[in-house]
């Protein structure tokens, strides 16, 4: 699980990085993850059929996942590493608010205290609240990538049992690369070749590895579980944009992530007692 999350941390300083229009850049990635995904399923006899029941979910989720994919790396190019990782990791919290909605579960209410904690960690990230700030416009493009994925992981949760982690991301994958293919035709190919390493990279580290490990992990660990260790996301990823782009977070982007971050590791807490 730690492994997972210090591949999927590095989406950060990668979507930085990367040089290119966010549509082009989710596009390749997708495509490129999804041929590696597809030949290493092939080779291990993984099955790669889903069963009628289930096709419109995974559908789904490789929707939401594309969604999720676009507004974070949108976020991360208005602001920085630490704003979009740690807007993006309000997540948990709205987990807890969508699973009794979509899983008929019971609510608690000190979701709603985590909710205000959570307010006040968005609070922190962005003082002053203005829609023509470019970090506002990030932590809002970042709390709905927030949304898109809790809701696909919440859809998928219930799948990783009957279908193997690699196959699952290979459809995901797939989706992404065929909904944003139509992009590739508005760049110059010389200058998508000129960032190959960046897209290389977010295709093998981030997404092959990474998610697909990630997705492992549902079958092992409880969600409670998986809440707690992936607190340790936006800590490698800040430290990963700290170390080579040189983006040292200021200390109310810091504090808000404390609040945030305590929100999640709070409700873990609370859920497994």
């Amino acid at each position: 699980m730690n492994l997972a999350m210090l591949f999927v941390s590095t989406s950060g300083a990668l979507g930085r990085y990367v040089d290119l229009p966010v549509p082009v850049t989710i596009a390749t990635r997708g495509i490129l993850a999804f041929i590696i995904l597809y030949v290493y399923c092939r080779i291990k006899g993984i099955s790669l059929l889903v069963g009628s029941s289930d096709g419109f979910m995974v559908i789904l989720s490789g929707v939401l996942m594309c969604l999720h994919w676009l507004t974070y790396f949108y976020a991360l190019q208005m602001s920085n590493v630490a704003i979009g990782m740690l807007s993006l990791f309000t997540y948990p919290v709205i987990t807890a608010f969508l699973e009794p909605l979509i899983l008929k579960s019971k609510f608690h209410r000190v979701h709603v205290l985590l909710g205000i904690l959570v307010l006040f960690g968005v609070y922190f990230l962005s003082p002053e609240f203005d829609l023509g700030n470019s970090t506002t416009l990030a932590i809002g493009m970042g709390i709905l990538s927030a949304l898109c994925y809790a809701l696909r992981n919440i859809i998928l949760k219930s799948k990783t049992a009957s279908y193997h982690g690699s196959m699952l991301m290979v459809y995901q994958t797939g989706i992404i690369g065929l909904l944003l293919f139509p992009a590739l035709f508005f760049i110059d190919f010389r200058i998508l070749l000129g960032q190959w390493e960046g897209i290389v990279a977010l295709a093998v580290l981030t997404t092959a590895i990474g998610h697909t490990l990630f997705l492992l992990t549902f079958k092992h660990f409880s969600i409670t579980s998986i809440s707690i260790m992936s607190s340790i996301q936006p800590v490698f990823g800040i430290i990963i944009g700290a170390i080579f782009l040189g983006e040292i977070p200021a200390m109310t982007t810091l504090v808000g992530g404390m609040f945030i971050l305590a929100s999640v590791v709070i409700e873990s807490v609370r859920a497994s007692r």
